[in-house]
């Protein structure tokens, strides 16, 4: 299975380097390739992560690494990743605003 990393998605990992990166440069480069890592490792067991609570009928998964989640959906023939967020961020708000 193919994953597929939406704008959205790149647009996340890039916010979070540049956050990390005020800080300190050399972290935010190997985390943001961690995470990277992450999303691309969902093509081995992409429904070993749970459907996001009270929105299961959206098909949209969220996988955990430290303080963020990876959001992604699965095709049937590909894992698409919707967006990589802080978990403290309001990402109802942003993944599920057709659905209310």
């Amino acid at each position: 299975m193919i994953v597929v990393i939406t704008g959205e998605a790149e647009a996340d990992l890039e916010e979070i380097g540049d956050w990390i990166a005020e800080n300190n440069p050399l972290r935010a480069v190997t985390f943001v390739r961690t995470l990277h890592e992450k999303c691309l490792s969902l093509a081995n067991a992409p429904e070993a992560f749970p459907l996001v609570p009270r929105y299961e009928l959206s098909g949209v998964r969220r996988r955990p690494y430290r303080d963020y989640l990876i959001f992604y959906h699965v095709n049937d023939d590909a894992v698409e990743i919707l967006h990589v967020l802080h978990a403290a961020r309001d990402y109802e708000g942003m993944l599920f605003r057709e659905t209310e």
